[in-house]
Parts: structure tokens; C-alpha cells; sequence
């Protein structure tokens, strides 16, 4: 079942206040467990995990930022 306009940008809202500040403290502290890679790495390690995040929530964010589409439309007064 796919989900409503509405509810698509509440998670969607959910998912960038709370999951991904906390997805992002999980990178920094595996990262953390091995010792410090080279800097080229490091910053390929963390572009790649900052990229990834997106690819399974690409269908959550699609059509946020637009106007609710299932809204009626209000008829033109004359």
C-alpha cells in the first residue's frame, strides 16, 4: 500500500530530525572503532555512507516539496 502525501512527508520529516542525525552519530562511531585510515579514506568512507542513506529513502522524499497533490481544488469565483 503506498502511502499518502501526508503521511510521506511526515516521515519524511521524522526521518531527517531524528533518524538521520542518528544514523549519522552510528557512521562517526563505527568509523571511530578502527584506527584513524588516511585522510583520502576517511573522506571516501564518509561521502559514501553520506550518499547511501538517500538511496532506500529516494520514494519517501519524492513530491515533498510540492503541493499536496490529492488536495481539491478550489473552483475560481467569478
Amino acid at each position: 500500500m503506498a502511502l499518502s502525501w501526508k503521511a510521506r512527508r511526515r516521515w519524511s520529516i521524522f526521518v531527517l530530525l531524528v533518524a538521520l542525525p542518528a544514523y549519522i552519530v552510528a557512521a562517526v562511531s563505527l568509523v571511530a572503532l578502527f584506527d584513524r585510515p588516511p585522510f583520502w579514506l576517511e573522506l571516501l568512507i564518509y561521502v559514501a555512507l553520506g550518499v547511501v542513506w538517500a538511496f532506500p529513502l529516494k520514494a519517501l522524499f519524492k513530491g515533498v516539496g510540492q503541493a499536496d497533490p490529492e488536495a481539491t481544488k478550489k473552483p475560481d469565483s467569478e
